[in-house]
C-alpha cells in the first residue's frame, strides 16, 4: 500500500460524495470477495476426494505452512498487516476443512 497524500476538502458536500463513493466500492469489493470465497470452498470437494483416495489426511501441516509462508509474504509486499491477513487466511483453511469434513462424511453415507 503506497503512502498517499491526505485527501482535503473543499466542503462538506465534496467529502459526503466521496464517503458514498467509497462506502458503494467497498460493498462490491465484499461482494468479489464473498464470490471468490465461495470459489475457493467449491474446490474442497475435488481436494477431500482426491486425498481421500491417496490416504492423505484432510490437515496437511506441510500445504498448510507453505501456504502461510507466501500470504506472509504477499501481505508484506502490499503493505497490509501480516498478522491480520494470517487470520484470515487461517479462516479460509478452517472453512475448507469443514467443507472437506462434510464431503467425506457423504461419500462414506453413499451420497458421491
Amino acid at each position: 500500500m503506497t503512502e498517499d497524500k491526505i485527501k482535503s476538502f473543499n466542503n462538506k458536500e465534496e467529502a459526503e460524495i466521496l464517503l458514498e463513493k467509497s462506502r458503494n466500492h467497498i460493498d462490491e469489493i465484499d461482494n468479489e470477495l464473498i464470490d471468490l470465497i465461495s470459489q475457493r470452498t467449491s474446490l474442497a470437494k475435488d481436494i477431500v476426494l482426491a486425498k481421500d483416495f491417496l490416504g492423505i489426511p484432510i490437515y496437511d501441516e506441510s500445504r498448510e505452512k507453505a501456504i502461510h509462508k507466501k500470504i506472509r509474504k504477499l501481505s508484506e509486499e502490499k503493505g497490509l498487516d501480516a498478522d491480520i491477513i494470517d487470520q484470515i487466511i487461517d479462516m479460509l483453511t478452517k472453512l475448507s476443512k469443514i467443507e472437506q469434513n462434510k464431503i467425506l462424511r457423504r461419500n462414506v453415507d453413499g451420497k458421491y
